[in-house]
């Protein structure tokens, strides 16, 4: 039919079709694929000569799902809905055709892939420890819209489906069998292709389960007792958790519920109209045009120097086995690096090769490892105290306390030691990478790698680029942090860089508030409603109000040796006031919060310090405070030249301090909200909360010329 998908009919009539999409490292469900696909129904209805057929993969993934070009290119619900109907017309064929119908899964099976799948009468899935099977559509604010909603729940029950959906999980091959999601598991290609023939031969009319006459949902449908429970307190739990952000959440329950109360051919449409309000909404665009185009730019190495061959690290160095350190090490040593944990005593660089077998001997409880990876991995970290093991090292990564003369000593200490073609680095979170190299004898293979805690959960490393860091060591930085699966954005050297100046104007803002009389739960609630992953005040309590006041007394006093003003932030004082009375954040279990067991409240003795105002504000403007106060200063880091790209900005906004997902952002934030009613909007908190949210000079020249940012 195409090279996209290859047709062998075998002497006992059946065929196999294998989709090998020309051009591509993977299948995905673009024009080029879906055409020919469409044609199988065709062949299984037309040729009686057929028996059946089995859809495979010539990849090492099965369909990793739709094209998301031709999704983002969905501005009309009509247009959308039609789109969605198509490829379930194509799918309903293949299960009335009266011939059966099987697929053979291998690598990932996802969204549409998955939706194809589910459609096919038997699914066999190559249980190599490389299938993952998944509808992620939500994590770009859609839901599937091909059948997926709808099937799922008649294969595997409404809560697993839900749940499943709702978080967009990947699923593997042995739960994806206990689950009902497929039918068998083989060993190799050639062992599901036989057991496909073998299935079909004795399976001649196959019917799918929701086409019988006698069809129930594994747990009950809209209808049953058993899941009324859950449709009374799914919404509310989904609302409590995505205050309405997240409308593709909604969408999704309201398709399972109300395709559960319907036939299947009925409930494909519903879904198709809940589809169709998803693909057109902004938060859908936002991350669409974030979380896919920019996300998938930056991954190809956008950011890295291009004409440098890229770089393994087989040996690497940790200064420092603190939180940090032992993180980076175990990230580390999990991608197959040898690593060489050092600090002061023996017994704190044990401590920090503990944290590693900590999270090891939980993974194996949890049967995601076994106990002889966990030695092999372990076996790969040494914790050490002299600076002579760290000869051979590609790439040593200080993680010492944040002050400048620890980590000049260090840095000499290694640099005397390690090979001239090493590169070293600093985990600093605030402190200038260029003035951190003046201890080095090699400031050009010196560059700032500003990991986030816990190093082992949080995605993205921030790549600071020093005055006179070369091209070559970026990008054995940039190789580094791809090595160990995170993702890097690449910034230049700035007080604060990029993530950590930005962040600090949220929490700032919110403490900024409470000086002012706002309640501290409105501050809380204004957060969480924002979109934010946490409110200001406990995440001060976690980050620590202490460091707070230290890095404003750091900064303070670099200003002053360079000539220039310090601005105080309203802020700054409540940090100051709370620190004197002990109160430095939840390491101490007081803060802006008492924190005890595990739970937490608010202090009473905030009221003392800062009595509520009697007028307290709207809700929206605590919100565009907190909001504004991020994006405006994003803006500035792009304008300062800090910022590299607007795809680092709006990646490392939601990856590193959860700038909220479903706005795409912080300049995808300015973007949708439109430039010209963003300054106006700073323009307005200017005058009645001061200079801070004076509009970039940058937004108001792209205002005046009705531009907007990069949005891939």
């Amino acid at each position: 039919m195409t090279t996209a998908l290859r047709i062998e009919k075998g002497d006992d009539g059946v065929v196999l079709a294998t989709m090998d999409l020309p051009g591509h490292s993977m299948n995905v469900l673009n024009e080029a694929l879906a055409q020919p696909l469409a044609g199988l129904a065709d062949l299984l209805e037309q040729d009686a000569s057929v028996t059946g057929l089995i859809l495979a993969s010539g990849k090492r993934d099965f369909l990793a799902g739709a094209d998301v070009d031709r999704l983002r290119a969905l501005t009309n619900a009509q247009e959308a809905f039609d789109a969605s109907m198509q490829l379930k017309g194509f799918i309903r064929r293949l299960e009335r055709c009266g011939k059966p119908v099987v697929a053979v899964i291998n690598g990932m099976c996802l969204g549409g892939g998955l939706e194809i799948a589910m459609g096919c009468h038997w699914r066999i899935v190559i249980d190599d420890g490389k299938a993952k099977l998944g509808l992620p559509e939500v994590k770009l604010g859609l839901l599937p819209g091909g059948g997926g909603t709808q099937r799922l729940p008649r294969l595997v029950g409404m809560q697993q489906a839900l749940q499943w959906m709702g978080e967009g999980s990947e699923v593997r091959a042995p739960q994806a069998l206990a689950s009902g999601l497929v039918n068998e598991l083989a060993a190799s290609r050639d062992e599901a292709l036989a057991k496909a023939r073998a299935w079909i031969a004795v399976n001649k009319k196959p019917v799918q389960p929701w086409d019988a006459p006698k069809f129930r949902y594994p747990g009950g449908d809209s209808r049953s007792p058993a899941t009324a429970q859950l449709f009374s307190i799914a919404p509310s739990m989904a609302s409590a958790k995505s205050y309405g952000n997240y409308p593709a959440l909604t969408h999704i329950m309201s398709s399972v519920f109300e395709g559960g109360l319907t036939d299947i051919d009925r409930a494909l449409e519903i879904e198709s109209r809940y589809f169709a309000a998803c693909v057109t909404s902004q938060a859908s665009k936002n991350m669409i045009g974030t979380l896919w185009y920019q996300l998938n730019a930056i991954k190809k190495g956008a950011s890295r120097p291009a004409g440098v061959p890229v770089n393994k690290v087989k040996k690497l160095g940790i200064l420092g086995a603190g939180m940090m350190g032992s993180g980076i090490a175990y990230v580390s040593a999990k991608a197959g690096m040898q690593v060489l944990l050092l600090d002061s005593t023996q017994e704190a660089a044990e401590k920090g090769k503990r944290y590693a077998q900590e999270l090891l001997d939980k993974a194996v409880k949890k049967g995601r490892s076994t106990a002889e990876q966990r030695e092999a991995l372990l076996a790969l970290i040494q914790p050490t105290t002299d600076y002579q093991d760290l000869a051979g090292c590609d790439l040593v990564i200080e993680a010492v306390f944040e002050d400048r003369a620890i980590k000049a000593d260090v840095t000499r200490k290694a640099e005397a030691v390690i090979g001239s073609g090493a590169v070293f680095a600093s985990n600093t979170s605030t402190l200038p990478i260029t003035g951190l190299a003046q201890a080095s004898v090699r400031p050009a293979q010196f560059l700032g790698l500003h990991f986030f805690s816990p190093v082992d959960k949080m995605p993205l490393v921030e790549i600071i680029v020093g005055k006179e860091t070369s091209p070559e060591t970026l990008a054995r930085g940039f190789d580094y942090v791809q090595q160990i699966a995170k993702t890097p954005i690449v910034v230049n050297d700035s007080r604060g860089f990029y993530t950590s100046r930005v962040f600090a104007t949220y929490v700032m803002e919110g403490i900024a508030l409470l000086k002012e009389g706002v309640h501290p739960r409105s501050i809380e609630a204004a957060g969480l409603q924002a979109g934010m992953p946490m409110p200001p005040l406990a995440l001060q309590d976690e980050v620590s109000l202490s460091l707070g006041v230290h890095v404003a007394d750091q900064t303070r006093k670099d200003l002053a040796a360079e000539g220039k003003p310090y601005h105080e932030h309203p802020g700054e004082a409540v940090l100051r006031q709370l620190c004197e009375l002990g109160r430095v954040g939840k390491k101490v279990g007081k803060g802006f919060y008492d924190w005890a067991d595990g739970d937490k409240q608010l202090w009473p003795g905030l009221a003392q310090l800062h009595p509520v105002a009697a007028q307290q504000p709207a809700q929206r403007e605590l919100i565009d405070r907190l909001m504004f106060a991020q994006a405006n200063e994003a803006a500035r880091c792009l304008q300062e030249g800090v910022l590299r790209s607007v795809a680092d900005a709006n990646i490392g906004s939601i990856f590193g301090w959860g700038f909220a997902p479903f706005q795409g952002g912080a300049l995808q934030f300015i973007n949708a909200y439109g430039l010209p009613a963003f300054v106006a909007r700073a323009r307005a908190l200017a005058a009645a909360h001061g200079e801070r949210f004076a509009p970039a000079q940058i937004l108001v020249e792209m205002a005046e010329r009705g531009e907007r940012f990069a949005e891939q």
